[in-house]
């Protein structure tokens, strides 16, 4: 069996024919959202970015797993993948995770958990995956250090996913350690909450300068309206965490940690204040869920009890947000979906954005469209881009030399004739 162990310090993942050095990190992603999250990692600035189905590619160098980790809005998890194998069965799979140094990460007291994705014909189950690649890795340790670490499956030290593919398999390292999908405001949640990065990802979509005004005129517990205004403000989804899953690892030492500190600072200065935020709701508790996190985000949102059919916009320029009801967890109506195609109507000066259904009615075509999955419900991103008012300018005539008819004295219309003299 051939093994292709790469460990920290080289890439696993391949380059395209002819496009130079290869990326060495792997960025997860809602489906759907690969070109978003492509986009937020090229603004990070991390290098070697390529889209892929299920996330991005990028990175080489430690401290761009770091950025994409304490910057990113989109991605769900950031991976590295250790090593590729043929993996037929049960001991391809064992001899295959065993081939990695595991005590550059364990040692001590650390904990370890393992998740598996994929079968094949031999290897039917995901559960007994975890299990033979859980028994290599502490056997190894066992036999080279004399200690094992313990299994830890809801916090563990180090993390790691092995991913199945027919009879291929990958190690994957992940660098998050708990979701990043969590962004650290949201301490109350609506009837049917968007999740962080999915909402991150809208805001994206919709083209909005992150300068003007923004609107949700169904805000619910407030993500949209904390997504944009925290995009906006330049602040680092990252730094409401207390610590990531690498700074658990042996291989995290004294200089990782002043690397990683350095760039907390960097994000910390970079901040700047929010645009104005509005948001609407019939609900009084989605008013208050909004209230609260946008107290802990840091974030001032004007909140209207009002229905979307009377909301206005604030200004000509803006961003209008809506992730109306699916009828799924909120009721939906013909007269809702009327009043959201009437609001995007109303604020047709602003960029507009909304997450719908597939199958969701409207008679307004979208400037552009994506089609992304809110959790298992297939749905699209409708971008909405502003429409300008149209403006008659009216222009004087030119001056030209006047005939000799132009310049005779006019002859008084007949209305205004002198009255003859009588006689």
């Amino acid at each position: 069996m051939q093994i292709e162990p790469f460990g920290l310090t080289r890439p696993i993942v391949a380059s395209r024919a002819g496009s130079g050095p290869s990326a060495r990190f792997f960025a997860t992603a809602a489906k759907g959202t690969e070109p978003l999250l492509g986009a937020e990692l090229r603004e990070i600035g991390v290098p070697l970015v390529r889209e892929s189905r299920g996330g991005v590619y990028f990175g080489q160098a430690t401290l761009d797993a770091y950025a994409a980790c304490l910057w990113s809005r989109i991605a769900i998890r950031i991976h590295e993948p250790l090593a590729s194998f043929e993996c037929r069965n049960g001991d391809d799979l064992y001899a295959g995770v065993r081939s990695v140094d595991w005590s550059q990460f364990l040692g001590g007291e650390r904990t370890l958990a393992v998740r598996a994705a994929g079968t094949n014909a031999q290897l039917t189950h995901t559960h007994f995956i975890a299990v033979r690649a859980k028994d290599a890795i502490v056997d190894q340790l066992r036999d080279g250090h004399g200690s094992r670490p313990s299994v830890d499956r809801d916090d563990p030290d180090l993390l790691l996913f092995v991913h199945l593919v027919r009879e291929r398999a990958t190690v994957h390292l992940d660098y998050s350690g708990s979701s990043l999908h969590a962004h650290g405001f949201r301490s109350r949640e609506g009837v049917a909450p968007l999740r962080e990065t999915l909402a991150a990802a809208l805001v994206r979509f919709s083209g909005w300068s992150g300068e003007s005004p923004v609107t949700d005129p169904m805000c619910g517990s407030g993500t949209l309206l904390l997504e944009a205004g925290l995009w906006a403000a330049r602040h680092a989804p990252g730094l409401s965490r207390e610590r990531f899953g690498f700074e658990r690892w042996a291989s995290f030492d004294a200089s990782s940690a002043r690397d990683l500190a350095r760039l907390r600072a960097e994000a910390r200065a970079s901040a700047r204040p929010a645009p104005l935020l509005f948001g609407s709701d019939t609900d009084p508790r989605a008013l208050e869920q909004t209230r609260g996190n946008a107290l802990k985000a840091g974030l001032k949102i004007t909140l209207s009890p009002l229905p979307i059919a009377r909301v206005e916009p604030h200004g000509a320029a803006g961003l209008l947000l809506i992730n109306p009801p699916y009828g799924q967890r909120l009721d939906r109506s013909a007269e809702v979906d009327r009043d959201v195609e009437r609001a995007l109507t109303r604020f047709a000066s602003q960029q507009r954005a909304v997450i719908v259904p597939v199958d969701y009615p409207s008679q307004l075509r979208p400037s552009r469209q994506l089609a992304v999955y809110n959790g298992p419900l297939e749905c699209e991103f409708r971008g909405y881009d502003a429409v300008q008012p149209r403006r008659i300018s009216f222009r004087a005539p030119a001056a030209s030399t006047p005939t000799p008819a132009e310049s005779a004295p006019a002859k008084p219309s007949p209305s205004k004739l002198p009255p003859r003299r009588p006689g």
